[in-house]
């Protein structure tokens, strides 16, 4: 058990971190749930981790309803991670490299953060939960559908962070999902 709060803490202080840090200066995004509250967050100025918890209701009642393995499992890593998203906003500020780097770097740090939530068996829920619940009823890779899902949230912003960034947002979310993988690798290489 506490290999597992230490993952949802270290894991969400990587996001905050990365998300703050390095993709909130450039207007890029991430995809799933917090690719949501960033654009959210770029377009109304709300607090990205608040958005977060707030879009998220609806697939927690599901999934209360439908399977309360997949609730207990992300519910914390949700909120955790959503303080920490806010909590690290002043970041932002802080670190001024270009685009590019940011967008690698950011990808990195967010992709660590949920892989090594992942390898600790919980999440920060939001659209891999959903991904989880339709897994659930058919039967469609898991990976697959959150790649779906990220890749439709970051066409989603295209309009409000334009094609430069999103071009770059792809690169993000390129490195989100390889560094989450890695993660998990080596959960099952161990395991």
């Amino acid at each position: 058990m506490t290999g597992k709060i230490l993952a949802v803490l270290v894991g969400s202080i990587l996001l905050g971190v990365g998300v703050n840090g390095f993709l909130v200066p450039h207007h890029l995004l991430d995809g799933g749930m917090i690719g949501i509250g960033l654009i959210i967050h770029y377009f109304y100025g709300f607090p990205t981790g608040l958005t977060m918890i707030l879009l998220s209701i609806p697939l927690y009642v599901l999934a209360w309803i439908l399977e309360r393995k997949y609730f207990f499992h992300s519910l914390n890593g949700l909120l955790v991670s959503s303080f920490f998203i806010d909590l690290f906003a002043p970041v932002e500020k802080g670190i001024h490299i270009g685009i590019f780097p940011s967008a690698i770097l950011g990808g990195i740090l967010v992709g660590c953060g949920i892989g090594l939530m992942l390898r600790y068996e919980t999440s920060t829920g939001g659209t891999d939960l959903l991904a989880q619940l339709v897994h659930k009823f058919f039967p469609v890779n898991v990976g697959i559908l959150i790649f779906l899902i990220d890749g439709i949230v970051v066409l989603s912003g295209l309009k409000i962070i334009g094609m430069e960034k999103f071009i770059y947002s792809l690169l993000t979310i390129t490195c989100v999902g390889l560094m989450t993988s890695l993660c998990v690798i080596k959960r099952d290489i161990v395991h």
